[in-house]
């Protein structure tokens, strides 16, 4: 759980851009606000803190751009007393700051543990994040580990920029897939149950959706060697056939179908729960596509009493997007039973209802960009004000270095497979590496999971989410370069420094700190994490949880580059000393929420 603290203090970078925006009125009578004064970290080769590039207001002051740099530099140097120096490459002013402005920041954020997050109103109407989503026909796989894993990021993101998150699961428990996997048990079952074959349950349902294509895949070639078009043959193989047949009587409401539902969907929950725990996921609550599919049958008519739907002959209904650019929209079936749209209808008015919510985000794979679209449409025109609420945080495919993952075929990464893989090459590497050797069996076990989860949920998220990613296991877990371990190795380092510190030095990390002249090395980490809270609006802003890996990553390098550089214990000097054990404590403070908002734990021992 994450606690929020707001931040009070006032960011130098305000006080830059509110003297650019007086001296531009003051010397050459133009109206800039502050906030839109764009105001970048200067780049590493020059000298500075801050940038302002003045090409824009060139032009109106009538000056060159040096000349006019130089005169902004002397007006703002003047006015904040922070700046003790300035430069000018070209029409680039770049502002230098005092060490004394970076202490006083430095003193104020230190010995804050929830630096950076902000408070949390729970009265605010929320943000409904919704993620997961998995049918009950087969186990969760990599494409559900890196929805799920970017769903729970986001939902902490937000959270620790202050907004008020629910976290919500739809279970598309119902319709032809699972039918399938129900049909093929029966068919070729023989009465297994998870008990009986040891199997998870939704590996043995999964087991039986595979069984159910191999088995049509062989009648549509039997129709068609006798010569029918493969079109017809794969509409009218009899299985096919049944399983539609199958979804009507559940619809229907047959009870011996809606028993078998039930018995089957059960065992796909209960291993459904333990992959998630596996994970470090949850939700706030957990709707069904069987709850809801009929609210959304009923707008579906709603649709029709208003004219902004319309049925063809065969009694199917659609929607006309043509207006809108798109095509026509199935929205139930001649037969009347409903489709994807019908139940997502129903479930955006049941969660709006349920939560009042402030917007609606909808994490989905980046193939589903035209069903939402087509949601948000037809909900504005069922006379939903709130349906430009509507966001669709559309990500890429994961694939793996032999291609993509089919699920009716069981070429899928199964998730608990590849966190068994995942764990098992954390022990190989932390025995490698000689990680482990000072703790107990059980300690290691532990440390196995938690390096292994860090790993894999590092590697998928530091992607921007609107990205295709390919997922390679081993380069996921090297202890160095931008991965999970090695900022989980920076971390338990620091906290062993910490620990000798106090131990060894007598010192307590939560004694003031006096003044101190910073080195190069420790004014890049200090400088970093200035840059924390805005960093996390950033990333909240772009629903980006990359943006949080990436920072994390950076601040991890530029502590392990101070810490080669600099002593630390062995300082001579006592204030040094405790400034050096005080910005490493700081760091790992940062380091710690900045990945639990990823879902990463951080050990303190390595």
């Amino acid at each position: 759980m994450i606690i929020h603290q707001k931040n009070n203090n006032i960011m130098i970078e305000s006080k830059i851009q509110a003297a650019v925006s007086a001296a531009l009125k003051s010397l050459y009578d133009l109206d800039v606000l502050a906030q839109d004064i764009v105001l970048q970290k200067t780049k590493k080769e020059f000298q500075g803190d801050y940038t302002v590039v003045v090409f824009p207001y060139v032009k109106q002051a009538r000056k060159s751009p040096e000349a006019l740099a130089n005169e902004l530099g002397e007006a703002v140097q003047k006015a904040v007393d922070e700046v003790t120096g300035f430069n000018v490459i070209k029409g680039f002013l770049n502002f230098e700051t005092s060490d004394s402005y970076w202490m006083q920041f430095f003193n104020a954020m230190a010995d804050n543990e929830h630096y950076g997050l902000k408070d949390v109103n729970e009265n605010d109407a929320p943000v409904v994040i919704e993620y997961s989503s998995p049918n009950t026909n087969k186990p969760l796989h990599l494409g559900h580990i890196r929805n799920n894993l970017l769903g729970w990021s986001v939902a902490q993101l937000l959270a620790a920029n202050g907004a008020n998150v629910k976290k919500v699961n739809l279970v598309n428990d119902r319709g032809i897939h699972i039918c399938k996997s129900m049909l093929a048990w029966q068919r070729f079952g023989n009465g297994e149950t998870p008990e009986s074959s040891g199997m998870k349950g939704d590996h043995l349902v999964g087991k039986y959706y595979v069984e159910f294509d191999k088995h049509y895949k062989e009648e549509v070639k039997s129709l068609t060697d006798k010569g029918m078009d493969e079109e017809q043959a794969k509409k009218e193989a009899p299985l096919m056939v049944e399983a539609q047949q199958m979804l009507k009587r559940w619809e229907e409401g047959d009870e011996e179908i809606r028993n078998l539902w039930q018995t089957m969907n059960g065992w796909v929950y209960a291993g459904f729960d333990e992959t998630y725990r596996k994970l470090g996921v949850g939700f706030d609550k957990i709707y069904y596509e069987s709850n809801t599919y009929l609210l959304g049958k009923e707008l579906v008519q709603k649709g029709l009493d208003m004219g902004v739907l319309f049925r063809k002959d065969d009694g199917s209904v659609w929607c006309d997007l043509t207006d809108a650019g798109l095509d026509q929209k199935l929205l139930l079936r001649k037969d009347g039973t409903s489709v994807y749209m019908t139940q997502d209808l129903g479930t955006a008015l049941l969660r709006h209802n349920d939560f009042g919510a402030d917007q609606l985000v909808y994490v989905v794979g980046n193939e589903q960009d035209y069903h939402f679209q087509v949601l948000k449409i037809v909900l504005g025109r069922l006379g939903f004000d709130w349906a430009d609420k509507v966001y669709h945080l559309s990500y890429g495919m994961v694939e793996l270095p032999n291609g993509k993952m089919k699920s009716r075929e069981g070429t899928v990464v199964d998730a608990d497979d590849l966190i068994a893989e995942m764990e098992q090459t954390a022990e190989e590497m932390s025995k490698e590496h000689g990680k482990n050797d000072d703790l107990t069996p059980e300690q290691q076990k532990e440390l196995y999971h938690i390096l292994a989860l860090g790993a894999l949920k590092y590697f998928i998220l530091k992607v921007d989410p609107s990205k295709n990613m390919l997922f390679n296991p081993a380069e996921s877990i090297d202890f160095n370069g931008n991965t999970g371990p090695f900022i989980q190795y920076t971390h338990a380092r620091i906290r062993s420094i910490v620990r000798k510190a106090e131990t060894e030095k007598g010192i307590n990390v939560h004694t003031p700190v006096a003044d101190e002249e910073l080195n190069d090395k420790e004014r890049d980490v200090v400088k970093l994490l200035h840059d924390m809270p805005g960093v996390i609006d950033q990333a909240a802003t772009a629903f980006s949880p990359a943006m949080i890996a990436n920072y994390a990553y950076d601040v991890a390098k530029a502590f392990n580059s101070f810490y080669q550089d600099t002593p630390i214990l062995r300082e001579e000097n006592a204030n040094t000393m405790l400034f050096r054990v005080k910005l490493s404590a700081a760091v790992a403070s940062c380091l710690k929420n900045l990945m639990l908002i990823l879902g990463i734990e951080v050990p303190d021992r390595m």
